[in-house]
């Protein structure tokens, strides 16, 4: 009788098992031809504009990117309650969570807060620290040695962004920098850079979208005119130099010579560091595993391009998979730091892996921030924001050829900032403009194409919710509505002079002529701000 029963049960079970397989396949097939009221509409874009704003305001990340989510799900749905909680946690933060391009992103960053770690537990960054007083004399020379480095790793932006930061934190905190300034000279020399460095992931994503023509080509033609990078940097220098910090920067640097490295209280990564011994490390310990994690990148980020099955260096590099190779080049990296720390005696192995959960630790607020990022991207892009600013922009390509490049400009601005993504707004953009000049007029073409690349990198350079931004934030190890609000009015100043310049490029048509007018103006721009804020004072 027993067994009969079983058997009962069990046939029950795999019926029952069956029926919700079956109403999964239907649902999802139910999900795939769903197409809410408000899909490439306006509306599309007020979620993330929502979340921005009341980040900015609040100065509460978490909360206003969910409310953000939130938004972006009841749009979808129709305001139906179940399909908004479905929408939200199963297609937003489990879908980017399963995604296996962001899970690569996730490791590497553990990967590298673990890194992090165990360089200052075994004294190296503290014996880099005092290495560079000796060497830096000024808190110009801090700045300006953090602006070289940012600029020498042009691999990656987020390799760049954790990289700069650990090593240079030491230094600019000892000469009193504060943490939004050394988040901003991070985040400026992360994206702009790789955006105008041939040999790199953000080339290799460019590239891939300029169809029918020999996109590398076009990409090395393009770096003359990507203005907003190249002002970028020269804004940089220019205040640096010059010691010129206006809005909400003027505040922290003023407070950080005085001791104040945050200004506010809010200290999201205060409570990952610990007490080191600071007389037992050496230089070397900071540098070597600084240097193993540059060149396995590299090697990581080639393999996954083919390089090791017959395929070219550069052609491997516009081939990588930037998330895997910085994976298996951050994972190569961390084995080669423990066995180095032991045979050095600096650091046993027990306490290298005491690190893993610190390191952990240390990256729990980037990681929220942007797993929270990613979601809100998946919400706009099931809206069909895509698709909506690609309307506007084709029936915009018709008239004012001239003003074009401008006008792109622009809208790369808005769509990077309102989505947070660079990549997206290229794949968006790019496509369009080829279909407009190809075969017509290739210098306009190309003014064009770099318009796209500077208002993309401009708009994730301004957004919260740019993965670049909160890995500047991380790697500066600053507050992240602090790094946002510092950030912007500088950010804002490079875009309004890069705008006026994409004006005069679309009549001149010349690099040789436009990109020195974009310098002279970019300088001349922030010598009148300084005279401001000197008569202000």
């Amino acid at each position: 009788m027993r067994g009969k029963k079983k058997a009962l049960w069990g046939t029950l079970t795999v019926l029952c098992i069956l029926l919700c397989s079956s109403m999964t396949v239907f649902a999802a097939e139910e999900a795939a031809e769903y197409v809410p009221d408000m899909y490439a509409s306006f509306w599309a874009l007020v979620p993330p504009v929502v979340a921005i704003v009341l980040a900015l305001i609040t100065k509460e990340v978490y909360s206003s990117l969910f409310v953000g989510i939130l938004i972006g799900g009841v749009f979808w749905s129709g305001f139906q309650f179940e399909k908004t909680i479905t929408h939200v946690f199963q297609d937003g933060i489990v879908g980017v969570l399963s995604d296996s391009y962001n899970v690569g992103i996730l490791v590497f960053l553990v990967i590298l807060g673990i890194m992090v770690c165990m360089m200052n537990k075994a004294g190296g960054s503290a014996a880099f620290g005092r290495w560079a007083s000796e060497h830096i004399k000024s808190r110009v020379g801090a700045q300006l040695a953090t602006i070289a480095l940012g600029v020498l790793i042009f691999i990656d932006d987020y390799f760049n962004c954790l990289t700069v930061g650990s090593v240079m934190r030491p230094v600019t905190d000892k000469h009193n920098v504060s943490r939004a300034k050394l988040a901003y000279l991070i985040d400026a020399t992360a994206a702009p850079v790789c955006i105008i460095a041939p040999i790199s992931s953000w080339a290799a994503a460019v590239t891939g979208f300029v169809e029918g023509e020999d996109g590398f080509a076009m990409f090395i033609r393009a770096i003359p005119y990507n203005f907003y990078a190249l002002l970028t940097i020269v804004m940089m220098l220019t205040i640096v130099w010059l010691k010129v910090d206006y809005g909400p920067m003027k505040l922290h640097e003023s407070n950080a010579v005085k001791g104040d490295l945050y200004t506010t209280p809010d200290r999201p990564y205060a409570n990952a560091e610990e007490e080191v011994d600071e007389s037992k490390g050496k230089v070397i310990d900071l540098v070597f595993p600084i240097a193993v994690l540059i060149i396995a990148c590299v090697i990581g980020m080639i393999y996954t391009g083919g390089f090791f099955s017959g395929t070219g260096f550069v052609e491997a590099f516009s081939n990588s998979d930037a998330s895997v190779g910085l994976m298996f080049g951050s994972f190569f990296a961390f084995v080669i730091t423990v066995i180095f720390y032991a045979v050095r005696k600096v650091l046993k192995f027990s306490e290298s892996m005491a690190c893993v959960p610190e390191g952990f630790k240390a990256m729990v607020p980037a990681i929220l921030i942007l797993t929270f990022a990613w979601t809100l991207k998946a919400m706009t892009d099931s809206l069909g924001a895509a698709e909506y600013v690609a309307g506007i922009m084709n029936s915009a390509a018709g008239g004012l050829l001239n003003l074009l490049p401008a006008i792109i400009f622009l809208v790369g601005c808005f769509l990077a900032f309102a989505t947070g993504t660079s990549w997206g707004t290229f794949g968006i953009l790019i496509p369009i403009v080829v279909a407009v000049f190809q075969g017509t007029n290739e210098t306009m073409m190309i003014i064009s194409i770099s318009a796209c690349m500077a208002g993309a990198v401009c708009g994730d350079h301004c957004s919260p919710i740019s993965d670049t931004t909160i890995m500047a934030s991380a790697g500066a190890q600053c507050n992240h509505v602090n790094h946002v609000t510092t950030q912007l009015p500088y950010a804002i100043t490079v875009a309004a002079v890069t705008f006026v310049n994409y004006i005069i490029t679309g009549f001149v048509q010349n690099a040789f002529i436009c990109l020195p007018i974009g310098i002279v103006l970019m300088i001349g721009t922030i010598l009148v701000i300084k005279k401001v804020t000197d008569q202000k004072a």
